[in-house]
């Protein structure tokens, strides 16, 4: 089988850095953060109080009341950067050869938690009769923000939803790239969104142990690499990017962001929730991308790394990248964005594919903010940008992305030529 050049056509972006992609690109350049008090509800008997939320959210801006009234949050987050990224590629759907050539793959981790919250409640506060909402079911399934990108565009092609914690999104862009790579399809929307900051998530989280809980001060809470790192920060919002076959994209004259040119998935095998202390699968995960390129990790310009601000985490996904590099750390800049993001779980992955994108685009490497004192667990030597961004030519860029369960998943964009 002849593989295709798969191509990206159009962006879209929701974050606390903004709500699109011009303004999220800009605030992560000038290392904003996104984080600050949750206004969504009482957190009075929380032990985290903060996250990344999205501001000055409208979903009518791109959606019509039925879309809003039958979608939770998470598929509005998805809808609305779609529909981004769709008027960003200027493609026409109804000059597609066929609707079977175009289809959706979107990721999610949670689904639709804001649904199950609230309905829930509901049903348990309501003595007289409780019931539920006749939208409950299609609201709250992982699937069904895949399911109405694809009814939206009237797209006939493949559609589903892969789920891998907070590896999913790359999982998503992977999949998309495979089928177009195989002559499969021509367009697909790929992306992931996650509407993650509920009562039920920041308790479960804060079960774990897994979030920050730098309360007094949340904007210096997210802090990948630095020797008092001590959680993530919780965000929520979206990516979307419009994956294209390169002739049917040149055919109609689109600009053409970047081109994707490796990707691949391995499993830990090791914990529910901890990564690999050595960064075995991440390890592998890198140098399977980096073989279907054809590259070495010598070739890459700029890693946006998964770096949640954890503990171990942040280290053994150094410790992966640093057994590429074998020595040689002159060339690759590294930077964590969930530093200004916040971490999107599901959408990780498609907010900082569209970031790495916007870095080749635009020859700027991201800072990971808040990182004062680099764990001197990490090799002198190793590039990693803090503070603020730094001008480069980026040719290449690296996304890695890892979820609970040891899911890992990286995706390999490249300067389009």
């Amino acid at each position: 089988m002849n593989s295709k050049r798969v191509v990206i056509t159009g962006l879209g972006a929701l974050s606390a850095l903004g709500n699109d992609v011009k303004t999220n690109w800009q605030n992560a350049k000038e290392g904003k953060s996104g984080a600050g008090p949750i206004t969504y509800f009482n957190t009075e008997k929380f032990k985290t109080r903060f996250a990344c939320e999205i501001k000055g959210f409208d979903p009518t801006v791109k959606l019509d009341r039925n879309e809003i009234k039958r979608s939770d949050l998470y598929t509005q987050y998805a809808l609305y950067t779609a529909a981004e990224a769709m008027e960003d590629s200027g493609l026409e759907v109804s000059r597609l050869s066929s609707p079977y050539d175009a289809g959706v793959i979107w990721a999610t981790s949670q689904g639709g938690m804001n649904t199950i919250e609230h309905e829930m409640k509901e049903f348990i506060g309501n003595d007289l009769t409780p019931r539920f909402n006749p939208f409950f079911i299609p609201k709250f399934l992982g699937n069904m923000a895949s399911g109405v990108i694809s009814m939206k565009y009237g797209f006939m092609g493949v559609n589903y939803t892969p789920v891998s914690a907070c590896a999913a999104s790359n999982s998503a862009i992977m999949d998309a790239f495979n089928y177009i790579k195989w002559g499969k399809a021509k367009v697909i929307v790929t992306g992931g969104s996650e509407a993650s900051i509920t009562e039920v998530s920041i308790g479960g989280f804060n079960a774990l142990k897994a979030l920050s809980n730098r309360n007094d001060n949340p904007t210096i809470a997210s802090r990948p690499f630095d020797v008092e790192r001590e959680g993530f920060v919780m965000g929520e919002g979206a990516g979307a990017l419009i994956l294209e076959e390169y002739e049917h994209a040149k055919k109609r004259g689109a600009k053409i962001y970047a081109e994707i040119v490796g990707a691949a998935m391995t499993a830990d095998a090791y914990h529910l929730t901890a990564t690999h202390p050595q960064g075995e699968g991440a390890y592998h995960c890198m140098k399977f991308a980096l073989e279907e390129a054809g590259i070495s990790m010598q070739d890459v310009d700029y890693l946006n790394a998964h770096a949640t601000s954890t503990p171990t985490g942040d280290l053994s996904e150094v410790k992966a990248i640093v057994r590429h590099l074998e020595g040689d750390y002159s060339k690759l800049h590294i930077s964590g964005t969930k530093s200004m993001t916040g971490h999107l779980l599901g959408a990780a992955g498609a907010i900082e594919a569209v970031l790495s994108v916007k870095s080749i685009n635009d020859g700027v490497v991201p800072p990971t903010i808040n990182t004062e004192n680099l764990d001197p667990s990490i090799p002198q030597g190793v590039q990693i940008v803090t503070q603020t961004a730094i001008q480069k030519k980026v040719r290449v860029a690296l996304s890695n992305t890892f979820g609970f369960g040891g899911h890992n998943a990286s995706v390999i964009f490249k300067e389009f030529v």
